[in-house]
């Protein structure tokens, strides 16, 4: 869970006034009363005895039939996590904003091409840093599901990765916390919050109990996957960063149960766009032990993004396919394949990094780089001056990652 937001409490009394009006007043009454103190965490009630499953078989088919064809494109594309990097800036850009960030993914890339190197030293800065650090905890977790199960270690491990030298990095990065926290307003105290987690104490136990789960048998792992999201937001283990390290879990356990072959699933557009909801369906996990709204809600969040990821990806496999095609007949070089990887890795980048770094001669790549950028393949975002080396960007790319033209 993130920062909630005051529409939490307007949705909440639109589904009173839906209700019939026979007891209306009552409803109204006790709804308010449940407002006017925290909703605490739903202890003993993780995982849930039973679900509404006549609610959720609709939706269940539908998902998983969107997930597995992602996945068939996925399978298609060569070396996905360099061609679909752009998209996973995106999910890291989208999963940050929904915390408070303010920066597009633009404005990553050319920070990561400008090689700023020390801390951050502007609020923007602070944000574009963040959003790294999300794809760096993300990278490192897929580096350790090779050998170990999603589990604890891999949490603890992703979390100390994405608080570092960014907000929240005096919070304990790596640890649990042994404090209490609380949700709600900024300087609320604990009484006046609208969310209490599990206490520290019992905090370890539970973990434990969400790893059991994790690994356990389940009637569709897309309901589990729900479960088990809900409940780590629920539990907030750390004193930061558990908003974006839970959405960072789902491609990890898509992952793990084979459901895509790589951890590429960008969830967080449906998430951010819908936000409100997302907070009151996981608050309502603890308030009604209403498990199968927030699963209904998930089954939906997934088949949407991974028909819009297909979408995406089906896009750039395209772009690609054209672009190896133009690429070499422009610049008849035998390093056109590889020039054109590096350019879709790093859509944004400065030309003295291509030239140095994109494994071919020096002469060639500068050659390769005038002829993309008369041909407008590329387009200067800023100009050389001096020692400093220009700063190119590949708009087709980035305006399919993004959705709509931005550059």
């Amino acid at each position: 869970m993130g920062r909630m937001k005051d529409g939490m409490i307007r949705s909440e009394m639109g589904a009173v006034q839906r209700k019939s009006p026979g007891t209306e007043v009552q409803r109204i009454a006790r709804k308010a009363a449940s407002m006017s103190k925290p909703i605490h965490y739903h202890e003993g009630m993780f995982p849930p005895a039973e679900l509404d499953w006549t609610r959720l078989l609709p939706l269940i088919g539908p998902a998983n039939a969107a997930v597995a064809r992602y996945d068939g494109i996925l399978s298609a594309i060569p070396n996905a996590q360099v061609l679909l990097s752009p998209l996973a800036t995106q999910e890291a850009v989208l999963s940050s904003r929904i915390e408070g960030t303010q920066a597009s993914m633009g404005e990553v890339l050319e920070y990561e091409a400008r090689g700023i190197k020390g801390e951050p030293s502007t609020p923007k800065e602070k944000d574009i840093r963040e959003i790294i650090n999300y794809r760096l905890a993300l990278q490192a977790a897929t580096r350790m599901l090779k050998d170990l199960p999603l589990c604890q270690r891999v949490v603890l491990e992703s979390h100390r990765i994405l608080l570092d030298s960014v907000r929240g990095h005096g919070k304990s990065p790596g640890q649990y916390r042994k404090t209490p926290n609380w949700i709600g307003a900024t300087g609320c105290t604990i009484e006046d919050a609208r969310f209490v987690p599990i206490s520290a104490a019992k905090l370890p136990g539970a973990m434990s109990l969400w790893e059991k789960f994790i690994h356990d048998p389940a009637a569709d792992r897309l309901v589990q996957l729900a479960l088990l999201h809900a409940e780590f937001e629920s539990l907030h283990p750390f004193l930061d960063g558990n908003g974006r390290l839970g959405r960072m879990l789902i491609p990890l356990f898509l992952y793990q149960t084979k459901l895509i072959q790589q951890p590429v699933f960008y969830i967080s557009a449906y998430l951010e766009i819908h936000r409100d909801e997302y907070y009151d369906l996981l608050l309502a996990v603890s308030r009604d032990n209403d498990w199968s709204g927030w699963c209904a809600f998930f089954l939906e969040a997934v088949r949407v993004q991974a028909e819009e990821n297909f979408s995406k990806a089906h896009s750039i496999l395209n772009l690609y396919r054209r672009m190896m095609t133009r690429v070499a007949e422009l610049t008849h070089s035998q390093y056109a394949i590889h020039a054109l990887d590096w350019i879709f890795e790093k859509p944004i980048f400065k030309a003295a990094d291509f030239v140095r770094s994109a494994r071919a001669p020096k002469p060639t790549a500068r050659r390769i780089l005038s002829q993309l950028k008369t041909e407008g393949v590329l387009r200067e975002l800023q100009a050389s001056s001096g020692r400093r080396s220009a700063t190119l960007v590949y708009p087709e790319l980035l305006n399919i990652a993004e959705g709509h033209p931005v550059f």
